[in-house]
């Protein structure tokens, strides 16, 4: 087992972590089992040359993962035009660590949260002399360190662009910014599950922390939108002028450093802005490292089974299921698909987040498109076409519904007795429909006609018959498999970049109801026209097996 690079810089540290009362080696050889284990667990259509080019170059095993970073670099170009913007520290820096803030946190959510609350290696690691603390540790420095790769693919453009621009000084308080980003955000997101933790147990705890990172992805995305407001305007210059609420905005704390640092503006709400960026996550480390014990005390309840969910199979699910599917086939692979998106904790992990980041969406763009006539014009204009973003999830669950923690009893779908494979598909994109889709489309389309009026109904029934026949279509763009019969490791980088063009055809969607608007009677004629579609394409695409 090759040893990472990584380790040896962490070798660095060793009297600091020994001080905090780790067991230094014991923690080495656990990040050291996990990050070969990661360098493993690299995407199916790569894994064969990924490991091979890591033997013939004789590169450590978890480069296969630096080089899928390729895709947040290009989503750091962003930053870089902030970089070539006239100097305004303030300005510039509070949108740059707003963005990266927003997509550090939502990869936080998405894809570490399932690590953080991981209780599968105790089994193990509890029957050996290791101390808890040890443990807690191993776990934070195995998340910062993914998280701090993360963010330099993020960041890494920028950086380069602000060392050229502005110098070695702005570049070191940059990259010393970053550094305490990433820890105030693993250590928030661990004390909220902490607090989480301490209140519940068992199946119930499941289902808070789900509603958390619901939580979590609105409070976020919303928490964006504030930095463009914290500016003022002038002849197109930004002007900022301190309130109260700013000191509670994370982004402002890290330009802060900047204009009292390299433009020597030492007025006190620049001062406090600094403070708050050095000793704030500093302070609330060093409170987690106390409390990491607690928090693996209380993760265990996640294991306890005294509190059991309500039965996702209940009267509710069994009416739905009569009301979507019309064989009996398809009304069992309903109500099995609905018990698997309502227990399945891995799934929920990665598909809740986005539920609540397809909920806002709809509402963001009313703060960034405001029509002519200001706020007062909105519920006589044409913006309730934005709740067509509520569908952004749709083409990354539709994806998500081949995987599962449980995959290995897909075994159960050989022994059915079934001939054709295609009631599995259907009853379950229906399931995926009726419990998820529809309950946030009717949270969104009930603010929608509180602010538009009845007058949107027709509207609302044709973004209703929009969203079967785009679960369909980005269900027969994606590689058929079973439903729930994959690992999530398995999940291949090149399907999901199929995402960015079915996002393309949502636009489409939305610009021919715009046009539908604007004839008589249009918005009827694309109502029949999406009934029609639904109804040929539903028969159409499920007449074979698909598998």
């Amino acid at each position: 087992m090759r040893e990472s690079r990584i380790l040896r810089g962490l070798d660095l540290f060793r009297g600091a972590f020994e001080k905090a009362g780790v067991d230094y080696p014991i923690m080495r050889s656990i990040l050291q089992v996990k990050l070969t284990m990661d360098g493993r667990r690299v995407p199916t259509i790569i894994a064969g040359s990924a490991k091979r080019q890591a033997s013939e170059s004789n590169q450590p095993e978890g480069n296969a993962f630096l080089r899928s970073l390729w895709v947040y670099g290009l989503m750091g170009l962003i930053l870089v035009m902030f970089m070539m913007m006239p100097s305004n520290y303030i300005f510039q820096m509070s949108l740059v660590f707003g963005i990266l803030m927003f997509l550090v946190m939502t990869s936080m959510i998405s894809d570490f949260s399932s690590v953080l609350l991981d209780i599968r290696d105790k089994t193990i690691l509890y029957t050996k002399p290791v101390n808890r603390k040890t443990l807690s540790m191993a776990k934070l420095i195995h998340i910062l360190i993914y998280m701090f790769f993360v963010t330099g693919a993020l960041a890494g453009p920028s950086l380069l662009v602000g060392l050229v621009k502005y110098g070695v000084g702005f570049f070191l308080i940059y990259l010393a910014d970053i550094i305490l980003m990433d820890i105030l955000i693993v250590v928030l997101t661990a004390a909220l599950y902490l607090v989480v933790l301490k209140f519940f147990d068992g199946e119930r705890l499941k289902d808070v922390i789900n509603y958390v990172q619901i939580g979590l992805s609105i409070g976020i995305t919303v928490g964006y939108q504030l930095i463009s407001r914290l500016f003022n305007y002038v002849n197109f210059e930004a002007q900022f002028h301190p309130k109260w609420w700013q000191f509670i905005v994370f982004p402002v704390w890290f330009a802060g450093p900047f204009e009292l640092l390299l433009r020597g503006d030492s007025r006190s709400y620049f001062v406090v802005f600094t403070l708050l960026a050095v000793l704030v996550p500093i302070l609330l480390l060093f409170v987690y490292i106390k409390m990491m014990p607690a928090f693996e005390r209380n993760l265990q309840k996640l294991s306890d089974q005294s509190v059991r969910s309500r039965k996702a199979g209940g009267k509710v699910t069994d009416m739905l299921a009569k009301w979507f599917s019309r064989t009996r086939e398809e009304q069992i692979f309903f109500r099995f698909a609905v018990k698997m998106m309502s227990t399945e904790r891995d799934f929920k992990l990665r598909v809740y987040p986005t539920l609540g980041f397809s909920i806002i969406f709809p509402f963001i763009f009313f703060f960034t498109f405001t029509p002519e006539g200001g706020t007062q014009a909105i519920p006589s204009s044409k913006m309730y076409l934005f709740i067509y973003f509520c569908a952004l999830l749709i083409p990354t669950v539709v994806m998500t519904l081949r995987y599962s923690g449980k995959y290995k009893g897909a075994w159960i779908y050989k022994t059915a007795p079934i001939s054709n494979t295609a009631p599995i598909f259907k009853g379950t994109l229906k399931a995926f429909l009726a419990r998820l889709v529809l309950p946030m489309f009717l949270v969104d389309s009930i603010i929608f006609i509180a602010v538009f009026g009845v007058r949107i109904l027709p509207d609302l029934v044709d973004v209703l018959l929009m969203l079967p026949l785009y679960t369909l279509i980005s269900f027969m763009i994606f590689r058929k498999a079973l439903p729930f019969s994959e690992a999530f490791e398995t999940t291949q980088q090149k399907e999901a970049m199929l995402t960015i063009p079915l996002m393309g055809l949502l636009g489409v969607f939305a610009g021919v109801h715009y046009y539908s608007t604007t004839i008589p009677y249009g918005v009827y004629i694309y109502m029949a026209l999406l009934v029609v579609l639904n109804v040929v394409g539903w028969r159409w695409v499920f007449q074979k097996s698909l598998k």
